[in-house]
């Protein structure tokens, strides 16, 4: 018998591959809130670079970054390092840009910090995401 927590994920697992762009929005929301979020981690993925509908997009990545920790932040870094479409890359970059955590001076140094940390992340692509956000909050010599 699944655990209740394998079921748990079961339907937003099937659900990911929805025809409707709500079901799979509402699966991306279900599965980034997860407490397993390493063993979802492909179809999370998918869902951040939905090819149908940005909306998926951002409100997986919304819900990733709302987890306030690394491991959201680094779907969603991984995933704006992979997006071939510019619409996805763009809205991927606008949660990232729009996060309401940013706003704030522990949510913006909780965000810095976990930046700092996915800089020397074992994933090229993290890192390299990590690394060009870092860019964009130094001070630029004259």
């Amino acid at each position: 018998m699944a655990s209740s927590s394998e079921q748990e994920l079961s339907a937003p697992i099937r659900n990911a591959a929805s025809a409707a762009w709500s079901v799979r929005a509402a699966a991306g929301r279900q599965l980034a809130a997860s407490d397993r979020i390493d063993e979802v981690a492909d179809v999370i993925h998918r869902l951040l670079l939905d090819a149908e509908d940005t909306a998926v997009t951002q409100q997986t990545a919304e819900a990733l970054l709302a987890r306030r920790d690394t491991a959201g932040l680094r779907c969603v870094l991984m995933a704006r390092s992979q997006a071939a479409e510019t619409w996805t890359a763009d809205e991927i970059q606008a949660a990232l840009d729009c996060d309401p955590d940013w706003m704030t001076t522990e949510g913006a140094d909780r965000l810095i910090r976990q930046v700092h940390e996915l800089a020397a992340d074992e994933d090229a692509d993290v890192r390299d995401e990590a690394q060009r956000i870092l860019a964009r909050l130094r001070p630029r010599s004259r």
